[in-house]
């Protein structure tokens, strides 16, 4: 790949950085190729967002390249616990990300590229993008069956989806980013895209399934360096700029002002699973004890990823009711979460001494953390 750090091109990335937009805009003209060095999706996504703010694009667009390790990116109104396995993305330390953009859920690790198109709001074209990479794998192989659908994703051989696409449109600037496959690993992409939720009802914007495949299984040439270059070179040629890509990191927040309280919000709580839009749960399982086989029913409302309403529905003999009530009642206005459930009941576990209710009590709360 061609990353040129020559004292020309880093003292163009400082016009574009350090000038006030009202004086920067005449100091570049045409494309400017940028490649985040960090794979932290919450330092890259808040890059995205630095750029849109910040970067006059009257007389510029800006293509961003950039890689993620393990991560599940959900779109800006989706429900994480509708959308991924979040348990065994906690055992397998595979990140959540919410994007300020749209769209549906994608599974990023080094071997998925993302790339960003900043224009005008005006400018903003997503199937021209679309078409500037379908051109890109072209030249590296021109009878790669690649097309961009009405969807605005790209499909390998007319089955396989390759890239989804998403995007923010502000007042006057805007971004397009898609992803492309190239070397993922498609069995934990999916697996950890299948929710194991059950009774799940939502107003929240749904994923649509479909079949995946990287570029490197229909040809080991085609790294993801190798594409990243290649997308470079053709968008180079498309806006009549120098094909230098230049390395920036997102975590300097003297380059970037302002970033790192980006990074934080897009890392807070509140902002992964508070802003799921309003969604319940009505589930049952069954709970075995050295006695009985009992089936347990439960009813969830979650607003603003914290418990509005509870209702768990345990046999009279097998628990005492006073002791569910006291649990719906502190569970409400806990976070949604297996943490905060397992704090809450083990809080009140402490007010019951009788042994084979403490077990009773244990098997019930084990079973209602896995709803999270």
């Amino acid at each position: 790949m061609i990353i040129q750090t020559s004292l020309k091109k880093c003292s163009q990335l400082h016009h574009v950085l350090r000038i006030p937009t009202a004086g920067f805009k005449y100091a570049m003209r045409g494309g400017l190729i940028l490649q985040s060095v960090s794979q932290d999706v919450y330092q890259n996504l808040a890059l995205e967002d630095w750029i849109h703010d910040n970067i006059d694009l009257e007389n510029r667009q800006v293509l961003l390249l950039w890689r993620n390790s393990s991560t599940v990116v959900i779109g800006r109104h989706q429900n994480p616990w509708q959308e991924c396995n979040l348990r065994l993305m906690r055992q397998k330390s595979i990140k959540l990300a919410r994007r300020k953009s749209g769209g549906g859920t994608v599974y990023h690790d080094p071997g998925n590229i993302n790339l960003t198109f900043f224009t005008t709001r005006k400018r903003y074209e997503r199937m021209e993008n679309l078409k500037l990479v379908v051109r890109a794998l072209k030249t590296l192989r021109p009878k790669l069956d690649v097309q961009a659908t009405e969807r605005y994703d790209l499909l390998l051989n007319r089955i396989f989806k390759i890239s989804g696409t998403a995007a923010k449109l502000g007042k006057t600037a805007a971004y397009h980013h898609c992803t492309l496959l190239c070397s993922a690993d498609i069995n934990i992409l999916s697996t950890v895209l299948k929710s194991p939720y059950n009774g799940i009802k939502s107003n929240a914007t749904p994923s649509v399934p479909a079949l995946v495949k990287n570029l490197f299984e229909e040809d080991p040439t085609l790294t993801c360096e190798v594409l990243m270059d290649a997308i470079a070179k053709e968008y180079a040629t498309q806006h009549q700029t120098d094909t230098f890509i230049i390395p920036i990191n997102p975590a300097d927040e003297s380059e970037f002002p302002g970033i790192s309280n980006k990074i934080k919000e897009l890392q807070n709580w509140d902002w992964l699973y508070g802003k799921t839009p309003k969604f319940s749960i009505s589930t049952s399982f069954n709970i075995l004890d050295e006695q009985y086989s009992v089936e347990i029913k439960a009813h969830v409302d979650v607003k603003n990823g914290k418990i509005e309403s509870c209702v768990i529905d345990v046999p009279e003999f097998w628990l005492p009711g006073i002791m569910c009530d006291d649990l719906e009642d502190h569970l409400i206005g806990s976070k949604f979460c297996s943490s905060e459930i397992t704090a809450v009941a083990s809080a009140l576990l402490r007010t019951y001494s009788n042994n084979n209710l403490q077990m009773k009590w244990n098997l019930l709360c084990e079973k209602i953390t896995t709803l999270t």
